[in-house]
């Protein structure tokens, strides 16, 4: 418990410390801040007068929620999401409690908690730890059900299917079906089983909480629902090179990718699983876990791993976030695998295991904060502007391209101008100064010109932030016209 407090604790340095870097974090705060600022709670706002319809609002319900609470910073829009994540520790946690005791729950926990994926998602501003709290949830909820547990637990199902459908869309169902039936088919279950579930009231209950923000988002802004339910869910994973998406680009990935995802989110457990099986299989002990699949709650549990990872296998379009939802099942299949290994031998491993994935964060979160590398984040560079600005001065213009963290760290007041603009503020100024934030690797013509006559205030790892005063400018003009 000491370790596991410490893991979950130790994520709270980069919550607070790290700025928002582009673009993931930058873009999802600014979304919660402006449903804050608009007190629009229906429909998520990309920038103002462009409806955000690449995800339902759960998440952004819970980080605009915290703003109003607690105010506006990086850890207060950080911290929904570590609360979902503690909320996956504790159902992995008794989930394996009840199904195989105290040892096995306790390092599933501790398994779950250092992966890096979990880490990395326990602190950052994205939608997935509340994807991965429903399809845990529901599925958790769901085992234990046909486990004989109580039938609270049958009703908690469909609260995680809400959550899913609230925070991720349709997805949700496909996750937690794709396992289920897959189960009851290889264990030759019939459906009737499934009837421990309290359908009517749990349906009633899930149309009654998911429906009315689908019917007012469509309402609200026409066009949602074909966006976000064929281009998000079967265009978008269909189609690699799929350029619907409004909001971003496509992550064109080579088929089967998720395989390499995966490994990489559960770091450094699942490499070593995947290392000692192999080992295993070599020696001709494969087949005794093959064996162990035989018992109804460990398939169960290897199938809600593997549920995610083949769905997504066929996808072209896809992020190593996707294999979250597998990450807690993953842990408790490890811990299952441990506990029948001798712990005392091995437990001087075991330990450095479960720091290496928040200690080497840690880390990178100092040295980022240090300066000792640059962080792909435009908050000093604002904080220059605002320190340097007066009320005669231009807001904070950014050349042909405004980065979300721009947007974010400006509270919406940055603006985007193009090279003509910027050449016509030689010649019909508005403002007393402007404030420019140039790409450090534009080359065109017209702007290399007019940065000649600009003072270069602030250099960062993308962008030049110059100032440019042009009464000065005509000063000289006048002059040289003498």
């Amino acid at each position: 418990m000491l370790v596991l407090s410490a893991i979950l604790a130790s994520r709270f340095i980069g919550m607070a410390l790290f700025p928002f870097a582009d673009t993931t974090e930058p873009r999802y705060a600014e979304i919660a801040r402006l449903m804050v600022e608009t007190g629009d709670w229906i429909t998520p706002w990309f920038e103002p007068g462009v409806p955000f319809w690449g995800k339902p609002p759960l998440s952004f319900w819970a980080q605009a929620a915290s703003i109003q609470l607690f105010g506006l910073s990086e850890f207060v829009i950080r911290l929904p999401s570590w609360i979902a994540t503690v909320g996956i520790v504790y159902l992995t946690w008794h989930f394996a409690l009840l199904l195989w005791g105290k040892t096995v729950a306790r390092w599933s926990a501790l398994v779950f908690s250092s992966m890096a994926l979990t880490y990395i998602s326990a602190g950052a501003v994205m939608t997935d730890a509340f994807l991965a709290l429903g399809t845990t949830l529901a599925l958790v909820s769901l085992g234990l059900t046909l486990n004989g547990k109580s039938t609270a637990w049958g009703f908690l199902f469909f609260v995680g299917v809400a959550i899913g459908l609230l925070a991720k869309g349709p997805l949700t169902l496909v996750l937690i079906g794709v396992p289920i039936g897959t189960w009851l088919v290889m264990t030759r279950t019939a459906p009737a089983k499934l009837g421990r579930l309290p359908w009517l009231w749990g349906c009633t209950f899930t149309a009654l909480v998911v429906l009315p923000w689908y019917v007012l988002a469509e309402w609200k802004t026409p066009g949602f629902i074909d966006y976000f339910i064929v281009g998000e869910h079967v265009r978008r994973f269909l189609d690699p090179g799929w350029a619907g998406d409004l909001y971003g680009t496509a992550h064109l990935q080579p088929k089967g990718m998720i395989w390499v995802f995966w490994i990489w989110a559960s770091f450094p457990w699942g490499l070593i699983a995947i290392s000692c099986l192999a080992v295993s299989w070599f020696r001709g002990k494969g087949k005794d876990s093959m064996r162990a699949l035989r018992d109804p709650r460990l398939l169960f549990v290897f199938l809600a791993t593997m549920g995610p990872l083949l769905f997504f296998t066929p996808a072209g379009n896809t992020l190593w976030t996707y294999a979250l939802p597998s990450l807690p099942f993953t842990a408790i299949l490890i811990a299952y695998w441990l506990t029948r290994l001798d712990l005392a031998r091995f437990s001087k491993f075991y330990y450095p295991l479960a720091g290496a994935v928040p200690v080497l964060m840690t880390v990178f979160v100092l040295l980022g904060t240090q300066g000792v590398y640059t962080l792909k984040t435009e908050k000093q560079l604002v904080l220059e502007y605002e320190k340097l600005a007066d009320h005669d001065s231009s807001p904070l213009l950014y050349l042909n391209d405004l980065p979300f963290s721009a947007r974010y760290y400006s509270r919406g007041a940055a603006q985007e101008i193009t090279s003509e603009e910027l050449s016509a503020t030689k010649a019909n100024p508005h403002y007393a100064t402007y404030f420019v934030a140039i790409p450090k690797q534009s080359s065109q013509e017209s702007v290399v010109t007019w940065l000649r006559e600009a003072n270069t205030e602030l250099l960062n790892r993308r962008y030049r932030l110059v100032s440019f005063n042009p009464n000065i400018h005509r000063q000289e003009l006048s002059k040289n016209d003498q």
